[in-house]
């Protein structure tokens, strides 16, 4: 995939590139601490990273499913997506409520579609839900994400958009 995209105010969204793991790691950590608290506990927030490490975002990174918003070359948010499901979308503090995130799930969602017939599936945090509810995601059920890289179970809902 090699879309990009110019948004509003010199954004431009386009692939995540090989070395930008540390700031895909840096966006989420701040993204959990400052959008999370008021609906996890200070445990619960300082555990979630787990064992993550950059290393794991390039990862992530190297399967060619993963935007970037970038604005004067500062990366403001991230989204990747696997097959029918968006596994990740996080946004600095700062870009939240600027249509930004919107824009990354507009093509998380182009990207879980790709050779995908069914629902698109997320697995919302409980301060995401309604971002994702005005996007059309209905949530299915309720659930627990243990991560894979250490950190505590924490509570999600899982959603799907037809």
């Amino acid at each position: 995939m090699t879309s990009e995209d110019e948004l509003q105010h010199g954004i431009k969204l386009r692939p995540a590139r090989p070395g930008e793991g540390q700031q895909l790691y840096d966006i989420t950590a701040q993204s959990i601490k400052a959008l999370g608290k008021a609906h996890y506990s200070g445990d619960e927030l300082a555990n979630w990273m787990g064992n993550r490490t950059a290393a794991y975002y390039e990862d992530v990174i190297a399967k060619n499913r993963t935007f970037v918003a970038e604005q004067d070359g500062v990366l403001l948010g991230f989204v990747d997506a696997d097959r029918g499901e968006v596994t990740r979308l996080f946004l600095v503090p700062e870009a939240a409520g600027r249509g930004l995130g919107r824009a990354l799930l507009q093509r998380g969602i182009e990207v879980a579609r790709m050779g995908h017939q069914g629902p698109v599936r997320v697995e919302s945090t409980l301060n995401a839900q309604g971002f994702y509810e005005s996007f059309g995601f209905k949530p299915v059920s309720r659930g627990y994400f243990s991560h894979g890289v250490g950190g505590e179970p924490i509570d999600i809902v899982i959603m799907e958009m037809r």
